[in-house]
């Protein structure tokens, strides 16, 4: 099954490098008013996002750029009409009429090519962060940020309308624009000045600027929106170089692309879903934001509400290892690097979240004046999940270091010792409770998943002393304290009148963390008490169609996207047939939006996305699922097998 978003009306698409010239175009007709929107609040999936691996921009399917924080991501929003249409600020290039609308990613890139089809013609918006090579860089002056959009008509005529209403810190503060002459607009904002320049006149209203022009076919309208904060600014030049920026950007991520190793069934899905993640890494640090919005309801009008845009150590870790198995090693290093930086304050003991420069994730402030996505309060900007205690970290961060280090001869002495430092932090601190995989803010539990990792990270260890990757291994301890977790999970989460293991020790509840047990080696898939586990879990966190809740909530949130994958994997690696794992992941796939992407969470009623969006766990779920398919196909060794100690000698967790 092929993504919806590589197969729907290919003809509407034109080759991204043969767009009509602006230049000897004849003169474009400049009208003055502007028609109010035409079709409502969008959708959380009818949008798609573009960036340049520092910042990402939220762009709606009709044209409207109405997300983006400059310079980083969890930086203070200029447009945020994604949480509040009103007060938020919000950039729109779209037909003045009705329309019907096709979009698509040019073909293994992050530039975002939308097409309007109206009854009198047919334009094209594209939208593009530029990326260039650092050689590229060195040699030319190009600002500190920049998105150009660029509306070329290739049929017919067709009415433009532009609005750019720009509102500073998440639309609290206003912003005012000021002309100057051939250099454009200029907005000063904290420490920061924006540029808006375009190839056509705008009328400057002081808070807004807009237009309204008539084009026809082989008309081409440019503009470019820069920001810099340390001066002086770079402001490019419209025309011919801004279109070699678009095409230079498109030859940089199809590079990029071209570097993966996936050969399998699934290629246009796990395309799309590393190019989210790409899009996802902060490249000075090489940090992973979680997502790329704050506040994306989890429930519709509800307040499960959060800022995910941050670097959460067990969604990195996870990402880097599916990094690795797709063939980017360069990505893996680059975490590597940025987590002994980040967490070098604290080690032993590593903090949940960090900010992209390895500071501790901002304190959680609700912002209420905003009136939040479809009412959707509170508005939330920072994390108290900062302060939580949630074990199962040490194991995702330890994990991902052993995969990394089937990829290298060998880590140096500091990179020794905060392993070791981990591994000790661990060995004493397993047995406490903590928050958990799911953050709850209802107090510390004995989760099973924690424990899970904590074995992990142990077992990881002592594998990596065998092979002679760590130096002064306190062995005797790790295998002591390894054995006695495996002994507490086997007889404390394994409920008999439940004939389940259980999320909590001696509880009687299953979450959908149960599933990776046997994707982390402790459990044989095709175990009984595996089998008889995700019977339960299916029969308690399925509404159907393949999809799961993390847990049981009443009244329920969405299905938790990842979960899904979880599933695969686990009918993948023998809980199953591999018939049926196929089955389920293109299930799954159904429910990404049109460009390929998913948010957190599916309603499972509507099968609308929630939750912030694009939302790298649920990526990263996708294409370990796909990896782990395409291995279990060609009869390849499991990661979990490759590097695991105890698991590669008694395939740890008895047949039961």
């Amino acid at each position: 099954m092929q993504p919806r978003h590589e197969t729907s009306t290919p003809e509407l698409f034109i080759s991204p490098l043969s767009f009509p010239r602006g230049i000897g175009c004849p003169p474009i007709r400049h009208l003055s008013t502007v028609q109010p929107d035409l079709e409502g609040v969008p959708k959380i999936n009818d949008y798609g996002f573009v960036g340049d691996c520092r910042a990402t921009a939220l762009v709606s399917r009709y044209g409207s750029i109405e997300w983006l924080c400059w310079p980083r991501f969890d930086s203070p929003a200029i447009f945020s009409a994604l949480l509040d249409r009103e007060k938020g600020g919000q950039w729109s290039i779209r037909p003045g009429i009705r329309c019907r609308v096709e979009r698509a990613y040019i073909r293994d890139t992050n530039v975002l090519k939308t097409e309007f089809i109206t009854s009198s013609g047919r334009a094209t918006l594209i939208d593009v962060m530029p990326v260039a090579s650092e050689n590229f860089k060195r040699q030319a002056l190009v600002p500190d940020h920049e998105i150009v959009r660029q509306v070329s008509c290739s049929q017919g005529e067709i009415p433009i309308e532009i609005e750019f209403r720009p509102a500073s810190n998440y639309g609290v503060d206003p912003v005012y624009i000021r002309a100057c002459n051939r250099l454009g607009l200029r907005m000063d904002v904290g420490r920061g000045a924006y540029w808006l320049r375009s190839t056509f006149p705008l009328e400057n209203h002081g808070d807004r600027a807009t237009s309204r022009v008539e084009l026809k076919a082989g008309d081409v309208v440019q503009f470019s929106f820069t920001y810099t904060e340390e001066g002086p600014a770079v402001l490019p030049a419209l025309g011919e170089p801004a279109q070699a920026a678009v095409e230079r950007s498109i030859a940089w991520w199809q590079s990029w692309v071209a570097r993966s190793h996936y050969r399998g069934p699934y290629r246009d899905a796990v395309v799309r879903s590393a190019l989210a993640l790409k899009l996802l890494t902060y490249a000075p640090s090489g940090a992973i934001a979680a997502a790329a919005t704050t506040s994306l309801p989890e429930r519709i009008g509800a307040s499960l509400n959060w800022d995910y845009r941050y670097c959460w150590l067990r969604d990195a870790s996870l990402a880097i290892r599916v990094m690795l198995g797709l063939g980017y090693r360069e990505e893996a290093e680059s975490f590597l690097t940025w987590l002994l930086h980040a967490t070098r304050l604290t080690q032993p003991e590593l903090r949940v979240l960090y900010t992209v420069f390895g500071q501790i994730a901002p304190r959680e402030r609700e912002l209420w004046q905003l009136h939040g996505y479809s009412g959707s309060q509170p508005v939330r900007v920072g994390n108290d999940a900062r302060h939580q205690m949630q074990l199962d970290i040490y194991g995702e961060v330890i994990d991902a270091t052993a995969q990394y280090a089937e990829h290298t001869v060998g880590f140096d002495r500091t990179t020794q010792k905060v392993l070791l430092g981990l591994g000790k932090y661990v060995a004493e601190n397993w047995d406490c409770p903590d928050e958990g995989i799911w953050e709850p803010r209802s107090g510390r539990q004995n989760h099973t998943h924690s424990r899970l990792m904590c074995w992990t990270a142990l077992d990881r260890l002592v594998a990596l002393s065998d092979k002679g990757f760590l130096a002064g291994l306190p062995r005797n301890l790790f295998t002591r304290e390894r054995d006695r977790i495996k002994h507490q999970i086997h007889t404390r989460a394994w409920n008999e009148n439940l004939a389940s293991y259980v999320s909590t020790l001696d509880g009687d509840d299953v979450d959908a963390t149960l599933l990776r047990l046997a994707w982390y080696g402790f459990e044989h898939a095709d175990s009984d008490r595996m089998k008889k586990t995700y019977r339960k879990v299916c029969e308690q966190l399925s509404p159907g169609s393949n999809l799961l809740y993390r847990y049981r909530r009443n009244p329920p949130e969405g299905a938790f996207g990842v979960c899904g994958f979880w599933s695969v994997e686990h009918l993948a690696l023998g809980g199953g047939t591999l018939d049926e794992a196929h089955r389920v992941f293109r299930q799954l796939l159904s429910y990404q939006n049109d460009l390929g992407l998913f948010a957190e969470e599916i309603d499972p009623g509507t099968g609308e996305a929630l939750g912030n969006f694009p939302q790298a766990f649920t990526h990263v779920g996708l294409l370990s699922a796909a990896l782990t398919l395409a291995e279990q196909e060609r009869g390849k060794t499991h990661p979990a097998m490759q590097v695991g100690s105890d698991v590669k000698r008694s395939q740890v967790g008895a047949r039961t």
